[in-house]
């Protein structure tokens, strides 16, 4: 499964590279097998 994370930047506290690799780190939990593309 591929799993494509691309979200948007938190205004003056979160890049969009932190909010994915947050994202992913939950999701990898869940999916460990998954391909993640961000």
């Amino acid at each position: 499964m591929k799993i494509v994370i691309a979200p948007d930047s938190y205004k003056e506290s979160l890049s969009a590279l932190d909010v994915a690799t947050a994202i992913e780190q939950g999701f990898r939990e869940i999916y460990a097998d998954a391909e993640y593309v961000k």
